[in-house]
């Protein structure tokens, strides 16, 4: 039998996001900022921030060092 990890929330969660949001976390994650991401994903700023609250909302997350963890731990 295989070993079963158990993972906080947010990890668990984290199938729950959308492609684009996936996508804008990794960017994020990597350290552009909200400016370098919308340019890179054909977006308007306000929508790179628009998804990053709904990442959040969603995950329950309130700081972008957390983003960036949930990030590495999904292998963004």
């Amino acid at each position: 039998m295989g070993l079963t990890l158990t993972m906080p929330n947010a990890e668990a969660s984290a199938p729950a996001l959308a492609p684009r949001e996936r996508e804008t976390l990794r960017h994020i994650a990597a350290g552009r900022t909200y400016l370098q991401t919308a340019r890179h994903m054909g977006l308007s700023k306000h929508t790179v921030d628009a998804y990053l609250r709904r990442i959040r909302a969603k995950l329950n997350i309130n700081s972008t060092a957390e983003l960036t963890r949930l990030a590495i731990s999904l292998g963004l």
